[in-house]
């Protein structure tokens, strides 16, 4: 019994400090990445972007769409990809095996016919069915091919791709017409660049027509008003401030642009996990910090991408598990990088974060729900530091909930009316008392089920945008 209460006390002050460490470093990032973004907006300005469309140094581009199952929004999305604001580019669509009318509807729509052509195989993939192409959308090829994962149809684009940059986009993925450009000069900007990841955004309530926002609207079911609170909280500020260390462990499959033939040399995209759009990145820092090369990975947050979220609990729980797999898969595969000083900052810092915050920080969370209550009931801990430490801990979630919905206002000003504000605000003080722990729940039920569900992707329903 001595042993347990021991136990319970160190680990309530372990969980105090863990929490309290977890949030400072959130903040940390809220603070350094409003900076950032304030002296990014006072050197740049939209007229920046255009004097690129016409420079004779923007190198064109390939967009490869992977697709499997996605009859509701493919076509509309192919026409939205073909307006974006680019001089020169193609557009290489990939059917993965479809078992709907994702193959029918393409082909009805584009009135495509099938082509001979050779392709380079600089990376192995399953076998390629059939390329289609009609003269009157030039820049339109569309590959149908046997059923791989995506990472299989990545590689197949990749092949079929003849242009220097391309850019990794999911079908369900609406693309802001200028973002490719803004991404595409970062690759002028700096030659040592080769990744450039974009900012993803819940496109949950919001219009969006020709690549172009419209309105917006919130959504009406909880576990959506919620994911809009997360994504600004941690898929801005989190990866500006990675960005700029040069230390990014991750590009979001939904838009990242890549020069191809780094991602060639690092053997392409791996097919054997389904955190395709982490490993090929830790995979890059890896392989070009051990043949020393230089090299940027960057991160621009006003290059936008909207995605739709889960609409259900169900689905962000597939989606969950299936995230927490990918991001543990790609950690053990580069266990060597651990505070290894030769990979730099990626080595000592980003890479053992993630093991520490992101992957036990889900369980710790889970184990203080069990043992905190016991601590109490025991008298090891009192209710009046009880309620102290959860009143702090709220109090810091509720504060760097509301620095992402300031961030995000600091830079798409306008896009929401100060009552939508203050009713996601409202969100970012609910979701602590459920969202959060089921959010932990179902990270650490992907870790249990690591072996039994590190192949299988799941299926998410889909809903045509809102138009």
């Amino acid at each position: 019994m001595v042993i347990i209460r021991s136990f319970i006390y160190y680990f309530n002050l372990f969980c105090m400090g863990y929490t309290l460490l977890l949030n400072l470093i959130y903040l940390i990032q809220i603070m350094v990445s409003y900076f950032k973004i304030g002296r990014n907006f006072k050197r740049r300005s939209v007229d920046d972007y255009i004097d690129y469309v016409d420079s004779e140094n923007l190198p064109p581009i390939s967009l490869i769409v992977p697709v499997r199952n996605e009859q509701e929004n493919i076509v509309d999305n192919i026409h939205a990809l073909l307006k974006l604001d680019y001089p020169e580019f193609e557009l290489i669509v990939v059917n993965d095996g479809s078992t709907d009318q994702t193959h029918e509807k393409i082909v009805n729509a584009f009135e495509l016919h099938k082509i001979e052509y050779t392709i380079k195989v600089s990376l192995p993939t399953k076998p390629i069915r059939g390329v289609y192409h009609n003269p009157e959308y030039p820049n339109l090829i569309y590959v149908e091919k046997d059923n791989g994962g995506k990472s299989d149809a990545l590689n197949a684009g990749i092949n079929m791709s003849v242009y220097p940059l391309f850019v990794c986009l999911d079908a369900d993925s609406r693309l802001e017409r200028d973002s490719v450009l803004k991404l595409a000069t970062e690759f002028i900007k700096d030659s040592k660049t080769v990744v450039a990841g974009g900012l993803v955004r819940i496109a949950n309530g919001s219009v969006i027509r020709d690549g172009e926002w419209r309105s917006f609207k919130i959504p009406d079911k909880a576990v959506e008003k919620f994911q809009i609170i997360e994504y600004f909280r941690a898929f801005l500020a989190g990866r500006v401030s990675w960005g700029l260390t040069n230390s990014l462990l991750i590009v979001s499959g939904a838009f990242g642009v890549f020069r191809k033939q780094t991602v060639i040399d690092c053997g392409g995209y791996k097919t054997n996990t389904v955190g395709e759009d982490m490993e090929i990145v830790v995979n890059i820092h890896e392989k070009l910090r051990k043949a020393r090369q230089k090299y940027r990975i960057v991160f621009c947050e006003d290059a936008v991408c909207w995605t739709q979220g889960p609409m259900s609990l169900k689905d962000l729980r597939t989606q969950r598990r299936r995230w927490q797999i990918g991001l543990l898969d790609s950690l053990l595969q580069h266990k060597k990088m651990i505070l290894n000083p030769s990979y730099g900052m990626v080595g000592m810092l980003s890479v053992p974060y993630s093991w520490l915050f992101e992957i036990f920080g889900a369980p710790i969370e889970v184990l203080g729900y069990f043992i905190i209550p016991l601590s109490l009931f025991l008298g090891e801990l009192s209710l009046y530091y009880f309620f102290l430490y959860f009143i702090l801990a709220v109090s810091l979630g509720i504060i760097i909930s509301l620095g992402g919905l300031i961030l995000e206002q600091k830079i798409h000003f306008g896009r929401m009316t100060a009552k939508q504000c203050r009713q996601l605000a409202n969100y970012a003080f609910l979701e602590n008392f459920g969202y959060r722990q089921c959010i932990t729940l179902f990270r650490v039920e992907g870790m249990l089920k690591y072996r039994k569900l590190r192949r299988t992707w799941g299926i998410i329903k889909r809903k045509e945008f809102d138009r």
